[in-house]
């Protein structure tokens, strides 16, 4: 028997239609059918065709991100973006206010100039503490209600090319078309609300969707809020659910005590659990340091543990048993189950899991592994570092 066999459940229509029904019930969002999903891996596949579906825009152009920071692709799409608002379309940016603060001020006064509406979110200086800890760490574009993106990704020369060096970095991205679109594009008209007074105008058509693929897709938001949250529910459904295998890329991994004993326990009654963490080319340190700080206890209980080599990993993908998998915003820490605005899509898609699966098999190849054995040898200082990150991991 093959790890594939090994990993494949052995009624996969039940298992999808178990896990779709859990997640509607539970999260209370209903999935929706006839959905088209392209995968698109690192900048050189995702960058291209965000711009290209920029550029045949005809009525709206909606665009979120966290990340808006510095070089030649800044200036590609802020070009873009420009060009379709000179041409009449409705183009609306909304930016982190904290994400967001390295952009160019000649970028933004040549957006504003052709006519984009640029909005901020809780920029810090107009917020009280409490609030200043709340991101909008949410990325999408949606074009003309029909096509939308997201995922991982920044508008920053570190996502260029295709993860050769430690300049380009690691990350995945998905194009939508389909029902599941409303699901994005509620996610940026929610955080567009809070910074303007318009929620819609006459460009918005409010058109119904056509079919346009066989992926079931559900889309998750989460909010900053207190208690328990749908994306902390999110992921706790697809972990408890697994029967074979659950893997996990993060860029940045610091759970509560919650979900690490919640990988434990998967990982004892059985289930593969595999989570793939940046290495030596890392921009939060003291994140990694507090993920390390479980080290130990996720490889007892069976947890494969691998940092990836080359570059930064920022990808934020999950798949579970192959049919079905989770790709958005969302790290595996508590930043953003508990104090981020996140959005996920959960997609019941062999073929498409499948593919992510295939890439997350590639990026192993140019991974190590962390031996038990060795992780308790290791040194007194890294120790004390771990420590010393403990007053706050829970904003991490």
């Amino acid at each position: 028997m093959t790890l594939d066999d090994a990993v494949r459940p052995a009624a996969p229509n039940a298992a999808v239609q178990r896990l779709r029904r859990r997640l509607e019930r539970l999260i209370g969002v209903a999935a929706t059918e006839g959905n088209e999903l392209v995968p698109l891996r690192n900048g050189q596949e995702i960058f291209p065709a965000m711009l290209d579906a920029i550029r045949s825009a005809e009525h709206t152009v909606d665009m979120m991100t966290f990340v808006y920071w510095r070089g030649q692709i800044a200036r590609d799409f802020a070009g873009v973006l420009a060009d379709r608002a000179r041409d009449g379309v409705r183009v609306r940016l909304l930016l982190d206010g904290f994400g967001a603060k390295e952009i160019e001020q000649d970028l933004l006064n040549a957006m504003h100039d052709a006519g984009v509406q640029v909005a901020w979110f809780r920029k810090p200086v107009w917020l009280s503490p409490f609030k200043q800890n709340h991101r909008c760490h949410r990325k999408a574009l949606i074009v003309d209600e029909h096509t939308a993106f997201t995922g991982g990704v920044g508008i920053a020369q570190e996502w260029c090319g295709d993860a050769r060096n430690p300049g380009e970095w690691r990350d995945t991205h998905v194009k939508l078309r389909g029902p599941a679109v409303d699901g994005i594009a509620a996610a940026f008209a929610q955080n567009w609300a809070e910074c303007h007074d318009e929620m819609y105008d006459e460009h918005d058509r409010f058109a119904e969707h056509t079919q346009h693929g066989d992926s079931v897709v559900q889309v998750v938001r989460g909010s900053a809020s207190i208690g328990w949250q749908d994306m902390q529910t999110l992921i706790r459904v697809m972990l408890t659910s697994a029967e074979r295998r659950f893997r996990l890329a993060t860029a940045y991994f610091a759970p509560d005590e919650f979900f690490v004993d919640l990988l434990c326990r998967t990982a004892r009654r059985g289930v593969l659990v595999e989570i793939l963490l940046p290495g030596p080319h890392t921009d939060q340190r003291a994140c990694q340091l507090a993920g390390q700080h479980h080290y130990t206890t996720l490889l007892e209980a069976g947890v494969r543990i691998r940092q990836y080599q080359p570059t930064m990993m920022h990808a934020k993908v999950m798949t579970v048993d192959s049919v079905a998998s989770l790709i958005g915003s969302t790290n595996f820490n508590r930043r953003s189950m508990d104090h981020d605005e996140e959005v996920m899509l959960a997609i019941l898609d062999e073929s498409f899991t499948a593919t992510l699966d295939a890439h997350y098999d590639e990026d192993v190849e140019h991974s190590v592994d962390i031996d038990l054995a060795r992780w308790k040898r290791r040194a007194a200082l890294q120790r004390v570092k771990e420590a010393s990150v403990a007053p706050i991991r829970r904003f991490l």
